[in-house]
Parts: structure tokens; C-alpha cells; sequence
């Protein structure tokens, strides 16, 4: 590929904010449909089990467009693949916005899904484009716009959906997208592209989105259709033929949508199992303490907030990643992303233990979001520069976005394993089965257990340095908050 003509120096500031309004709109949406939830049924004039797919279908097209947003950021420049993001995002909002029925709605939810890959990109461009003495405290912020965001959208949706239309919830969205595109368009630089990018693996992408389509269908699903049913155990085995011939096929030819030998790196291949891991620890907490929250005060346990309520004790927390993305940097340099990684897994299990003394008043589980999010901001902080640190620059994208992956299938677990132990532990109230206080207090026991068990994955890894000489094809930011003269 011919070298790119690098344009004007843009003020690194500018950059940096414009990528975090991008990580905080993408992660808007992965929870602005929560308090539409128990109305969905009736709104799109359907059954319950059919209205879920409108989650379902977000999870499932992120997972398969990650991963390939990043190879083709990685080939084609970070910022061209930026700007494509944000239009399935824009396109998404309008169709959910105009939807009567089912059907549209899942769409549009698929098409918002499309646009998930934002967040890896904008790291791997950052890396691209910004002095070394900037980029720690630059990712960091990165990272924690996806806490900022899932926590901002909570009670921003519950009010719109209070005192306004439920469409109102996705015109916001629309416009919020758009926004974001225009400024990536004025603001972003075009980045490193690679000089050779090689074919894009077309058949690569089938095989890995079939294999996690497969997958996370039956991990979101099983507890619905039976853990023993035929159509679960089905796609359980039909994702591990799949991707074991993906994985085969990787290693066969000559431009893979993932390089297999690089994430089969100890730094790389362990920084993903803790990522794995972080995500379950992450995702369990926040799906335990809304629910605390919401419960009727007189089953004993339940807080007796409404959706409203819930939100706001809920925000705070996802804003503590955002404050603490500066103190997670400076740990970083001074002890490496791995200490960072370890000692946030730990701050989350930390969270976990206070919740056993901490979860009878909206305070204590205010306390318990603010240290488990602490952890997550410093661990979510490390990971990217602990990839990119083991990867060559023209595979920064790829790998942060297959290591998004692993934080999703993380997330996509806990959601699965928490369901199946709040529906086992029921309580009866009123002549309903609620979740039971022991099944909540197991739930946040094996949140702790997981976070410990990220800890010690993450002492583990080896931390190599990467010797590699700069890429010719760069456009360079200056250390200076102001553009160049």
C-alpha cells in the first residue's frame, strides 16, 4: 500500500477528548435499551422471549464486527474505519427510533452492534499518533469511556423513558453518533497504515463470527432454551468445530484476520485469559446491585429504588474510572501495566468483600460500585498497554480489538453464570420467585473469587519488551497542547 501524506499536527488534546466522546457514545448504547426492558413486550407487540433478542443481537454483531473492524483499521488507517463505525451506529438509532414491531427493532439493535469496534481503534490510533509521554494517561481515559458511558446511560434512559417518549432514547442516540463522526472527521489524524496490508481474510471473518455467533448464542441463551437442550448443546459444539477450523485456517495462510502465532505470545496470550476474567468480575457486580437496588424493601434485602434512582446510585461509579484513568497511568510507568492489571483485579475483589457486610443500604452498595469500578478503571487501563507492548504497531488495532473480545465473552459468561445462580436461589414474594438474599451474597462471592483468580493470572505474565523499528507511515502529534505553528 502506497505511504499515506501525513496531514497538519492537530493538538493531542482535542484528539484525546474527541476519541473518549466516541468510547462513551458506543458504550451508551449497550445499555440504553435497560429501562425499556419489562416494556419491550408490549411496545413492539411481542412475546418476552422474542423482545430479548434485542439485547442479544448487540452482543452478538460487536462480536463479529471487533475483531474485524480492527484488521481493517490496522490495513486501511484507524480513522477511515472510525468514520464507517459511526454510520451503522447513526443508521441503528434512526431504525430503532422509527420501529413498531420486533423485527426492525432487533435490526437496528444489530446495526448499533456493528458500530462497537470504536473504542480499540481509538486506542490503537492514539498509540499511533500521540508522544510516549502522553499515550499512558491517553489510553487510560480511553478505556474508562466505556465504564463512563454504561454508567451515564442508566439514568439518562430511565429519565427519557420516564417523562418522554421511548423513541426520544434513540434520536438522542442518532444525533449523539453523527457528532461524534463530525468531529472525528474535523479533529482525528489519518494515523500509521501499514505498507504492506496484505488481503483482508474474508473467510477468516466467516469462520470466527459463525464460531462466536455459535457461541455466545448458547452462553446468552442456554439458561432459556435448557442447559441440556439440544438446540444449546447444538451450538456449543458447532462453535467449537467452527473455530477450531478457524484457528487452522489462521495459521494456513498468509494474511489472517488474527495473527494466532502473535495472541499465542505468553504476554498476549495471558493479558487476554485475565482480560477474560476482568470482564466476568466487571459485568457480575452490574448485574447483582441494580437488581439490590430495585427489589421491594419488603422482601428484607431489597432497596426499593426506582429505575431513576437506581441509575444515579449506579453513575458515580462508572465516573470513578474516568478519575482514577490518571493515577492508573502514572502506576503503570512507574511499575508497569502488569502491576497496574494485577493490582486492579485485586481492588475488585476488594469490592466484593465489602459487599458481604455492605449490601442492606443504598450507601454500602454505593461504596461497593465505587471500589469494584475502581479496580476495573486501573485493570481496563493496563490491558491495552500491555498488548500493544507486546505487538508490532501494524497490528495495534487487531489486537486490541480481539482483546475487547476477550473482556466481551468475559462479560457474556457472567451474565450466563450469575443468571443461573439467581435463578436457582429464589426467594417467594407475593406469589413471585425473586432472587433470595443467599443467592445474591454467592453471586458477589464468585465475582470476588473470579477477580482474585484475574490477580494471579495477571502476576503471571511475562513481560517482554517488543524490539521493533518505527513505521515510516506516521502522522505525528506534537507534545505541545496547541497545534504546531
Amino acid at each position: 500500500m502506497p505511504a499515506t501524506r501525513p496531514s497538519a499536527p492537530r493538538p493531542a488534546g482535542g484528539i484525546v477528548g474527541v476519541l473518549a466522546l466516541a468510547g462513551i457514545v458506543a458504550a451508551l448504547m449497550q445499555t440504553l435499551v435497560v429501562p425499556l426492558i419489562g416494556d419491550l413486550p408490549v411496545l413492539l407487540g411481542t412475546s418476552a422471549s422474542n423482545a430479548s433478542w434485542v439485547i442479544t443481537a448487540t452482543l452478538l454483531a460487536a462480536a463479529v464486527a471487533t475483531p474485524v473492524a480492527g484488521r481493517l483499521g490496522d490495513m486501511y488507517g484507524k480513522r477511515r474505519l472510525l468514520l464507517a463505525s459511526t454510520v451503522p451506529l447513526v443508521a441503528g438509532s434512526v431504525v430503532c427510533a422509527l420501529s413498531s414491531s420486533v423485527v426492525p427493532m432487533v435490526a437496528g439493535r444489530a446495526l448499533q452492534g456493528l458500530g462497537m469496534g470504536v473504542v480499540p481503534l481509538g486506542i490503537s490510533l492514539l498509540r499511533d499518533v500521540l508522544p510516549p509521554e502522553k499515550l499512558g494517561s491517553s489510553i487510560a481515559l480511553m478505556s474508562a469511556s466505556m465504564g463512563v458511558g454504561g454508567a451515564l446511560g442508566l439514568p439518562f434512559s430511565a429519565a427519557v423513558a420516564e417523562h418522554a417518549t421511548w423513541r426520544a432514547l434513540f434520536w438522542v442516540a442518532a444525533g449523539l453518533s453523527a457528532l461524534v463522526g463530525v468531529l472525528v472527521a474535523l479533529v482525528a489524524p489519518t494515523g500509521r497504515v501499514a505498507a504492506s496490508a496484505g488481503r483482508f481474510d474474508v473467510l477468516g471473518a466467516l469462520g470466527l463470527g459463525g464460531g462466536l455467533v455459535a457461541l455466545l448464542l448458547a452462553v446468552s441463551k442456554g439458561a432459556g432454551w435448557g442447559w441440556g437442550s439440544a438446540t444449546t448443546l447444538g451450538l456449543f459444539a458447532a462453535s467449537a468445530v467452527v473455530l477450531l477450523a478457524w484457528g487452522f485456517w489462521e495459521l494456513r495462510i498468509r494474511d489472517p484476520l488474527v495473527d494466532l502465532r502473535t495472541t499465542a505470545r505468553p504476554q498476549v496470550l495471558m493479558t487476554n485469559a485475565a482480560s477474560i476474567l476482568v470482564g466476568f468480575a466487571m459485568y457480575a457486580q452490574s448485574l447483582v446491585v441494580p437488581q439490590l437496588l430495585q427489589l421491594p424493601e419488603a422482601t428484607g434485602y431489597g432497596l426499593g429504588q426506582s429505575m431513576l434512582a437506581m441509575g444515579l446510585w449506579m453513575a458515580p461509579a462508572g465516573l470513578m474510572m474516568m478519575v482514577l484513568a490518571p493515577l492508573g497511568a502514572k502506576l503503570s510507568a512507574a511499575r508497569g501495566p502488569k502491576v497496574t492489571l494485577s493490582v486492579g483485579s485485586l481492588v475488585i475483589a476488594l469490592g466484593y468483600l465489602s459487599s458481604l457486610a455492605l449490601m442492606g443500604g443504598t450507601w454500602g452498595l454505593l461504596v461497593v460500585t465505587l471500589i469494584c469500578n475502581t479496580g476495573v478503571g486501573l485493570a481496563y487501563g493496563a490491558m491495552p498497554a500491555l498488548i500493544m507492548g507486546a505487538v508490532p504497531q501494524h497490528e495495534t488495532a487487531a489486537a486490541n480489538s480481539f482483546n475487547t473480545l476477550m473482556r466481551s465473552i468475559g462479560s457474556s459468561v457472567s451474565a450466563a453464570v450469575i443468571g443461573v445462580v439467581l435463578a436457582q436461589l429464589t426467594t417467594d414474594f407475593a406469589g413471585h420467585a425473586l432472587p433470595s438474599e443467599n443467592g445474591f451474597r454467592i453471586a458477589l462471592l464468585i465475582g470476588g473469587v473470579v477477580a482474585l483468580a484475574a490477580a494471579a493470572v495477571a502476576a503471571l505474565i511475562p513481560v517482554r519488551p517488543l524490539a521493533e523499528p518505527a513505521p515510516a507511515h506516521a502522522e505525528p502529534v506534537p507534545a505541545a497542547a496547541g497545534p504546531a505553528a
